[in-house]
């Protein structure tokens, strides 16, 4: 009972094997992992890129734009 026969390490081998090898589910699944962290770490440093862009230009929108100030003689009517 305190070591592990010949069988034993035959299948814990063949299930590390299974899982870990060249073509296994887990490494397929933990390469799909970094790159899923890849383009995420991507777009965020695009976002903040965007971010910057947008701080350094402000746009002005057509329904914001200033309107131009009312001539003295108007404003003094409509008091």
């Amino acid at each position: 009972m305190g070591t592990f026969s010949i069988w034993h390490w035959l299948i814990v081998l063949a299930v590390v094997l299974l899982l870990f090898g060249g073509r296994g589910k887990i490494s397929g699944l933990m390469g799909d992992f970094g790159k899923g962290l890849k383009s995420f770490k991507k777009g965020m440093k695009d976002d903040d890129e965007e971010e910057i862009a947008s701080e350094e230009e402000p746009k002005i929108l057509k329904s914001e734009s200033v309107a131009a100030p009312a001539p003295e003689k108007d404003r003094a009517a409509e008091s």
